[in-house]
C-alpha cells in the first residue's frame, strides 16, 4: 500500500474494542469507527483516538481507509461487507461471516466481483499450540484419523441475553451456543480435518427458557474418509469450563484445551513431543467469558496476517470459502435438529 495501513470499524460494541486494540497492536492506524448510534461511535472514537461516523458509506469514502473490520451483530454483516466491496475496501469480518449461507455467499460474490479481499477473524487458528498439531497431521503421525470432537461447556447469564438487543435472536444471532460461541471450535474441526459430510444433531434451550436460539447442542459427525466426530456446545453449563478439541487416530492422539496442548501422544514418539505439552491446572471456573474479558493478542495475529495477504496479493488463509465451512456445518446441525434426520453438509 506504500503507507501506513488504515483501518475502519463497523460497530461500536465489545468486539469493536477488541478489534481496535488489535489494530493498534500491529502498528496500523485506526482511522474511524461507525455505529448507527452516533453516541456509541463517539465513545469508542474518543477511547482510541479516531473519527466517529454514523453513516458507513461516508466513512468508507475516506481515502485513508484500506480495510474495514466488521463488528456488528452477526446477522448484519452482509450489508457492511457489500458496502465495503462497493467502495473498493478489503474486509475482515468477525465470525460468523453471517447467519445464512445465502448471505455468506452474497458477501463472497461481492468481493470476488470487485477484486477485494474478504476474510474472517477465526483468531483461535493462530494459537501457537496448534502449530505442532498441524505439523503432525501433515506428516501423517496420527495414522488413520478415527475420531475428532470439540466441546464448549460455557456459561452465559440471563443478563447476557436480556441486556442485549440481539443475543439469542434468530434474526441477528442466527443461532445460539453453536453459531455464536461454539463456531470457533467447529471452525477448527473444519480447518484441521477432512470435510464434514453428514451430521445428526439435537438442540434445546433449557437453561435460558424463552430464547429463540439454543443454549445447548450436541451433534454426531461423519467426515470424508469415514472418521466420526462430535460437537457439544452450551451456554448453560455453569460456571463455564475450557473449550476442548480432541483428535485421535490409529497411531496418535492430541488434546487441545484453551489454547494449549495437554495431550500429544504418538505410537512413534519423538523427543520434542513433550516440549509442546502444557498439562498444568485447567482454569477451574468461568472459562469462555464474554468479549468484555477477551484479550486481543490472537486477533492481532489474525489482523497482521490479513494485512500481509492484502499487501502481497496472496490468498488469506481464512477467506470466504474457508470461513463458510463452519457456518454450513452448524446450519446442517440445526436442520438435523429440526427434522430429526441426518443431513448432508452443503459444500
Amino acid at each position: 500500500m506504500g503507507r501506513e495501513v488504515g483501518f475502519a470499524i463497523a460497530g461500536a460494541g465489545m468486539i469493536a474494542r477488541v478489534h481496535a486494540c488489535a489494530v493498534q497492536a500491529i502498528g496500523a492506524r485506526l482511522v474511524a469507527v461507525c455505529s448507527r448510534q452516533m453516541s456509541r461511535a463517539e465513545t469508542v472514537a474518543a477511547e482510541f483516538g479516531c473519527a466517529a461516523y454514523s453513516d458507513i458509506d461516508a466513512m468508507l469514502a475516506l481515502p485513508e481507509v484500506d480495510i474495514l473490520t466488521i463488528a456488528t451483530p452477526s446477522g448484519a454483516h452482509l450489508e457492511a461487507a457489500v458496502a465495503a466491496a462497493r467502495a473498493g475496501k478489503h474486509v475482515l469480518c468477525e465470525k460468523p461471516l453471517d447467519v445464512t449461507l445465502e448471505r455468506v455467499d452474497a458477501m463472497i460474490a461481492a468481493h470476488r466481483k470487485t477484486g477485494t479481499t474478504l476474510g474472517c477473524t477465526f483468531q483461535i487458528r493462530y494459537s501457537p499450540a496448534l502449530n505442532p498439531l498441524r505439523t503432525a497431521l501433515r506428516e501423517g503421525r496420527f495414522g488413520r484419523i478415527t475420531s475428532a470432537g470439540v466441546y464448549i461447556p460455557w456459561w452465559r447469564s440471563d443478563a447476557y441475553y436480556l441486556d442485549s438487543s440481539w443475543h439469542g435472536t434468530q434474526a441477528l444471532d442466527g443461532g445460539g451456543a453453536l453459531l455464536n460461541q461454539g463456531i470457533h471450535m467447529v471452525d477448527l474441526l473444519c480447518d484441521l480435518l477432512p470435510p464434514v459430510e453428514t451430521v445428526c444433531g439435537m438442540t434445546a434451550s433449557i437453561g435460558h427458557p424463552g430464547l429463540e436460539t439454543e443454549d445447548v447442542a450436541c451433534a454426531a459427525l461423519r467426515f470424508k474418509g469415514g472418521a466420526l466426530g462430535m460437537v457439544y456446545g452450551s451456554t448453560a453449563a455453569w460456571p463455564g469450563y475450557p473449550k476442548r478439541l480432541e483428535i485421535s487416530g490409529t497411531c496418535g492422539s492430541a488434546v487441545f484445551v484453551d489454547d494449549r496442548l495437554t495431550v500429544f501422544d504418538f505410537a512413534e514418539p519423538r523427543p520434542e513431543d513433550q516440549l509442546y505439552v502444557n498439562d498444568g491446572v485447567w482454569p477451574a471456573r468461568g472459562a469462555g467469558a464474554p468479549a468484555a474479558a477477551m484479550t486481543h493478542e490472537l486477533h492481532a495475529a489474525c489482523f497482521l496476517d490479513f494485512v500481509h495477504a492484502v499487501e502481497t496479493h496472496r490468498p488469506f488463509r481464512i477467506d470466504g470459502a474457508s470461513a463458510r465451512r463452519s457456518v454450513a456445518t452448524i446450519l446442517a446441525i440445526y436442520e438435523s435438529a429440526r427434522t430429526g434426520r441426518s443431513v448432508r453438509v452443503e459444500s
